[in-house]
């Protein structure tokens, strides 16, 4: 008999510009390799750069987040001892001029619109484009290139970007998820549960298998 039961799915709330949520993802790739059922992502965009936004959207660099040389230094740290405890590659710690609300746009749009396989691969070539190749994903032909990598045209993102339906929506969708008491990201939630930060293999087991 043919199993018609459809994969579980974890919630990730998460912004690419974010180097945790990339290493949290190279996590979370580990875990899956060792899990014997599919476990399938269910994405949600969380834009880290909401408070140094103007009316206009765009991103005031003038703008106190209050996270000074010090928070950075330690945040690079981090980033740093997580790459080599996941083995992960990466061309640049921080992006801190890189605006990833263009990517999060097209990225929403193609998950709600196209197979989960096809939004996986243009998802992970956004995080590579950035993480690995030290590209800015703020850039229309760098999302084309994303698309393209996924099968999809020119059009998937050029479509999205000129939506403004969809500019309002990754809006509510930050703001549903700061009412649910998301305050970071990484933020794994599963069944009620949830585990914030760049967590290891260990931890998602305990978070989604009890175990």
């Amino acid at each position: 008999m043919t199993d018609t039961r459809a994969p579980e799915r974890i919630t990730i709330y998460s912004d690419y510009v974010c180097p945790f949520c990339y290493l949290g993802r190279q996590s979370l790739s580990e875990y899956q390799d060792d899990r014997d059922e599919a476990l399938e992502i269910d994405w949600r965009p969380f834009d880290l750069r909401a408070g140094k936004r103007g009316p206009d959207g765009e991103i005031d660099p003038d703008a106190d987040d209050g996270k000074g040389d010090d928070y950075y230094d330690q945040a690079r740290e981090n980033v740093r001892r997580l790459a080599d405890e996941y083995d992960a590659d990466m061309a640049q710690e921080i992006a801190t001029d890189v605006d990833s609300r263009p990517a999060q746009i097209v990225s929403y749009h193609v998950g709600e619109t196209e197979p989960y396989g096809t939004w996986l691969t243009f998802d992970e070539a956004v995080f590579e484009a950035l993480w690995l190749d030290g590209r800015d994903i703020g850039d229309r032909d760098v999302l084309v290139d994303c698309a393209t990598e996924a099968g999809l045209d020119a059009s998937v993102v050029d479509d999205a970007l000129a939506d403004d339906d969809l500019h309002a929506r990754i809006d509510e969708l930050f703001e549903e998820a700061q009412t649910q008491g998301v305050t970071g990201v990484p933020t794994f939630a599963y069944d009620g549960h949830a585990a914030r930060g760049a967590v290891p293999p260990a931890q998602l087991s305990r978070l989604v298998d009890g175990a």
